[in-house]
């Protein structure tokens, strides 16, 4: 695995998917991020195993806002999004 250069603090993520019991994750990252998605992909899977999965999404992403459509058709019960600034 490469070594992410930030602290994307994903033991939050993997309790929030713990919390909500999801099976069907799916990641969107800002352009900078990307780079980084596989191995982001990878760290959340293992403390999983084969009890969630988790897909990336691949397309734009200008902010919380830019929710992907389609997601609910797809089965995806929780969406994870980075960016720059906290969300309060």
């Amino acid at each position: 695995m490469t070594n992410i250069k930030y602290n994307l603090e994903l033991s939050k993520v993997i309790d929030k998917i713990t919390q909500t019991n999801s099976k069907n994750v799916c990641i969107q990252l800002p352009d900078g991020l990307k780079p980084y998605a596989k191995d982001i992909k990878e760290r959340i899977a293992s403390a999983f195993g084969d009890k969630v999965n988790v897909f990336i999404w691949a397309g734009s992403c200008f902010g919380a806002c830019d929710t992907p459509h389609g997601l609910d058709k797809l089965g995806i019960d929780l969406l994870i999004q980075w960016g720059h600034s906290e969300w309060r």
